[in-house]
């Protein structure tokens, strides 16, 4: 029987009295305990009591290439040792450009010529420098957003997240200009609403993701970018959860053809550390020229360390073909899913919807029980998320599909 053991249930206690609440540490019931880790390794996570787990959730989906990837280590232990910190948006270094050049290279964005990139810290934080860029180069006011979503928490990505609970606490000082239709609604109306002019920019995960593994129809992304063509409004893809392999295609929006006016992208990009990007056409860049102090920055832009480990997890996903390996064990997982339950998604992101959320909680308890990390999702937290290492053995996807079979009740 695993679960959280003697050490973690004194560092649950220690951090209770220390750390703020609400910062999903730990769960909001006074005396609930959290499983702590200690170490991870490909698709395997240690806790501080010895006890190991096969991580489906792969840290939020961050650790496409597994957990601690010798060629990421090597790459993070070699940069230590020579840069840890630059100068942010002063004074720049070379991985920052070497990583420019090929995150370039790999942009599929709308661009008569060479896109460029935007840095970030966070996802979060793309996405709001995909809205600010995107308003500021239209002078359109209003955003489309759709429900259910999920861009992150602060303030401008706050905005176009779907869930109330999440805005209801800020909304007085909210963008006031967004609109929602659902997920996957009908072309026209996403038409219709952009035909006012009003709308500068449409948010859009091409692939709904923390908020409960949805797929829209064959032809609707592509649908929705035409509209944005024919409108004059710009299209802002937030690939941070779905770029990088993981829907079986390097970008999820390829699966359509389609090239946005911006994408944001994160999470997997850094192998573990801290860094995500913007990606957009050069003129829609150049509403961020000034001679005076930059208009959005960060101390750790671009940080060095996260850079380097940033290009060795492309590397990797490029010679292990990663989004091809992706694309063919997804096949085969989603056949196993649809024997448990309403199952959707594509590659190595998948949803199981359960009857109720207290349903799926119970789920992820018996899996953790058993040695398996699962998380649940969605607005009501019904969907369980299978979301492996693009690097998991596929003995050991077997293995851990098999105990959530027996786990699924």
């Amino acid at each position: 029987m695993r679960g959280p053991g003697p050490r973690s249930r004194e560092l649950s206690r220690r951090i209770a009295a220390v750390e703020a609440p609400g910062v999903n540490t730990l769960p909001s019931t006074p005396g609930a305990v959290s499983l702590f880790w200690e170490e991870a390794e490909g698709s395997r996570v240690r806790d501080v009591d010895g006890t190991s787990y096969i991580d489906l959730t792969s840290g939020f989906g961050v650790a496409a290439v597994g957990h601690r990837h010798p060629r990421v280590v090597e790459a993070v232990r070699e940069q230590a040792g020579r840069l840890l910190h630059g100068l942010g948006d002063v004074h720049g270094h070379p991985l920052r450009v070497e990583l420019a050049e090929r995150l370039v290279r790999l942009a599929p964005v709308a661009s008569a010529n060479t896109p460029q990139v935007f840095f970030s810290i966070s996802g979060s934080e793309a996405v709001e420098i995909a809205i600010k860029t995107a308003l500021a180069h239209t002078r359109r006011p209003g955003v489309l957003a759709f429900e259910p979503s999920y861009h992150g928490l602060t303030m401008g990505a706050l905005a176009v997240t779907s869930r109330p609970e999440f805005r209801k606490p800020f909304e007085d000082h909210l963008h006031g200009h967004v609109h929602r239709l659902p997920f996957a609604c009908d072309p026209g109306q996403v038409e219709s609403t952009l035909q006012a002019g009003k709308i500068g920019a449409v948010v859009v995960e091409p692939i709904v993701g923390r908020e409960g593994i949805l797929v829209p129809p064959s032809g609707w992304l592509s649908e929705v970018a035409k509209s944005c063509q024919r409108n004059g409004t710009l299209l802002i893809a937030d690939e941070v959860f779905t770029g990088f392999g993981r829907t079986g295609r390097w970008f999820a929006v390829e699966h359509e053809g389609v090239r946005p006016d911006i994408l944001c992208c994160g999470k997997a990009l850094g192998g573990g550390m801290p860094i995500a990007a913007v990606l957009a056409r050069r003129e829609l860049f150049r509403v961020w020229e000034t001679r005076k102090e930059a208009l959005h920055t960060a101390t750790f832009v671009a940080n060095p360390v996260a850079c380097a480990a940033a290009l060795a997890t492309l590397s990797v996903i490029e010679e292990e073909d990663l989004p091809g390996r992706a694309a063919t064990i997804g096949e085969w997982v989603g056949r196993r899913l649809a024997s448990f339950g309403p199952s959707r998604g594509r590659g190595l992101v998948w949803g199981v919807e359960m009857e109720t959320a207290e349903a799926a909680r119970a789920w992820t308890g018996r899996a953790l029980e058993r040695g398996v990390l699962l998380l649940a999702g969605g607005p009501e937290g019904k969907v369980a998320q299978i979301v492996p290492p693009l690097t998991i053995p596929e003995e050991l996807l077997e293995t851990a599909l098999d105990i959530l079979r027996e786990t699924v009740g």
